[in-house]
């Protein structure tokens, strides 16, 4: 018991307090939709420790803060969706019902207990058409945000939605996708972390049955070329192919034409990119 006395708001501050700072160590984690489903980005250096994970057959999960703590929630997300797909129906299982269980644990641990849970977590559900997607973030406290296109949390959660903010457009394709939730990972001016320090993940609509899938190895190495490659420039209109020399521009004929002082178009002086 905690010696002496203390408002119910200045307990309540002090936890949120204590929970934002511990969840801000944390590396910053970005979902968001892409034209055929929703794509999760988190930078990782570990092999072993996932912070995203399948739940349900097209439902994802993403989380930040302490690893024991979300793993719990992770754990206890996927025994409610097998008890529930089994004693009902698997279409039963729904993205908004996990939120809500997990809403109900975070705010009860919250209340009642002396120390919060230091995470934040994303509930991700693909549907049949794009409309059918949803997108959970639930705090510390038991909040639950329904987002929409994207979310980010942890770290500088707020910077890098700014940036997700000012990049993302709707229908992308999933190396544009990619693209954005990169460019807003990284600090301006900063560097990229290597491919093998990525954690990347999809639920991909037109994928059979489950719907989640990692992205690794040369699969995601592929996908990060397309989104670093230059497109390719037309030619320019002042380029003109070069003309094969007519019958009588040669030193040995002879006719009224003189011959050629140079050749026709622009000189190439080598300057131009291969």
């Amino acid at each position: 018991m905690p010696f002496g006395y203390a408002s119910p708001e200045q307990i309540m501050r002090d936890k949120a307090d204590y929970a934002r700072k511990g969840i801000a160590r944390g590396r910053s984690v970005v979902v968001l939709q892409y034209v055929d489903g929703i794509l999760f980005v988190a930078p990782n250096p570990s092999r072993a420790l996932h912070k995203i994970s399948e739940i349900y057959d097209r439902i994802g999960f993403a989380a930040v803060g302490r690893y024991n703590e979300f793993e719990e929630l992770r754990l206890g997300g996927i025994r409610y969706a097998d008890i529930n797909g089994y004693t009902y129906d698997r279409s039963d299982v729904t993205g908004r019902g996990l939120a809500n269980l997990y809403a109900s644990n975070l705010g009860r641990i919250f209340t009642e207990s002396i120390k919060s849970l230091e995470v934040e977590v994303v509930v991700a559900e693909v549907g049949e058409t794009k409309d059918g997607d949803a997108i959970y973030r639930l705090t510390f406290d038991g909040s639950v945000f329904d987002e929409h296109g994207f979310a980010a949390m942890g770290g500088q959660a707020e910077a890098v939605a700014g940036r997700l903010k000012e990049r993302y457009r709707e229908s992308m394709s999933l190396a544009d996708a990619l693209e954005v939730a990169l460019t807003a990972l990284t600090e301006p001016g900063g560097e990229r972390p290597p491919v093998g320090q990525l954690e990347v993940a999809v639920l991909d609509r037109n994928r059979e049955h489950r719907k989640f899938l990692r992205l690794t190895g040369a699969r995601l190495e592929r996908l990060l070329a397309q989104t670093t490659q230059p497109p390719a420039s037309p030619p320019s209109s002042s380029e003109s192919p070069e003309e094969p020399p007519s019958a009588g521009s040669s030193s040995g004929s002879s006719g009224d034409t003189p011959p050629p002082t140079g050749p026709e178009g622009p000189v190439d002086d080598g300057s131009s990119p291969l």
